[in-house]
C-alpha cells in the first residue's frame, strides 16, 4: 500500500483525514500555503479534531474541480 498521500488519493479516495502536510503535498504546495488558504476561508474546507486541522478527501476533491471547472470557464 503506498504512504504518498498523492498516490492514495489517485487510486481513490483514503480511508482517513488528511492532514495539512498531506495536502501540502498532495497539491505540491508549501505548507505555509495551506495555512494561509484555511486562515483566508479560500481553500478545501477542514475541520479540527481537538487542536488539530483534518480535511475530508471527498471535500478536497470537490473542491479541486471546483476550482477546475472555475480555471477553465
Amino acid at each position: 500500500m503506498p504512504t504518498d498521500p498523492r498516490a492514495i488519493l489517485r487510486a481513490g479516495l483514503p480511508d482517513r483525514y488528511l492532514t495539512p502536510e498531506d495536502l501540502a503535498a498532495m497539491l505540491a504546495v508549501p505548507i505555509e500555503t495551506v495555512y494561509h488558504w484555511r486562515k483566508q476561508r479560500i481553500g478545501p474546507p477542514g475541520f479540527r479534531v481537538g487542536r488539530h486541522v483534518r480535511y475530508d478527501p471527498a471535500a478536497v476533491r470537490a473542491w479541486v474541480d471546483q476550482q477546475t471547472a472555475r480555471d477553465t470557464a
